[in-house]
């Protein structure tokens, strides 16, 4: 597994051993990041990479421009891979990596006033559409403007998330076994239920 592109580009990155961990193939990183690139959103931009495994979302990121990225993972193969990865790219200083459940992580995120432009979050198949949501409240919480983007990856057999009030759909894209679902903070006119017209 190898950074696509960036200051990095062609830089390996360690996976953690086993098959507990299912990295983001190469094909949907590429077409992910053309997206996110072509938005704008992750030059200087604060990343925060859920469910991180090998840490392939954020440090890609990094590479890309972002200033710097929160990986949060409890495996702990996945922290050790992760970190060696780091260190091996010099990126100490831009990022941070907390061993804890996501949940547990996003909750202290927010008790500490933290946001972020750029929210990955890549949750095991098997996880609970009801832990799924409740996680998906906090982190339209942790976004820092309507500009703020969540990207939710599952199984094209997944339903698609329930999401909360303040959030919404942007898009959503497909990429073979893979579904990508894009989210967006629901802006204040929508939250307000007001009719706005333009032009």
């Amino acid at each position: 597994m190898r950074i696509i592109a960036g200051r990095h580009r062609g830089r390996p990155l360690h996976a953690p051993k086993g098959r507990d961990t299912r990295p983001t193939p190469d094909r949907v990183r590429e077409s992910l990041f053309a997206s996110l690139e072509g938005m704008g959103v992750l030059e200087g931009a604060r990343v925060l990479d859920l469910f991180a495994g090998s840490g392939s979302l954020g440090l890609e990121a990094l590479s890309r421009g972002a200033h710097d990225v929160v990986f949060v993972d409890q495996a702990s193969g996945s922290v050790g891979a992760l970190a060696r990865s780091i260190a091996e790219l010099g990126e100490g200083s831009s990022t941070k990596v907390l061993s804890q459940r996501a949940q547990t992580a996003v909750d202290r995120l927010l008790e500490e006033d933290q946001r972020f432009d750029v929210v990955f979050a890549d949750p095991p198949y098997p996880m609970a559409e009801l832990e799924l949501g409740r996680l998906l409240v906090s982190i339209g919480e942790l976004l820092s403007d309507l500009s703020a983007l969540a990207i939710v990856e599952r199984s094209v057999r997944s339903p698609q998330p329930t999401l909360p009030d303040r959030l919404e759909l942007y898009r959503d894209r497909t990429y073979g076994e893979t579904r990508m679902w894009l989210l967006q903070l629901v802006g204040e006119d929508e939250a307000e239920g007001c009719s706005v017209e333009h032009g």
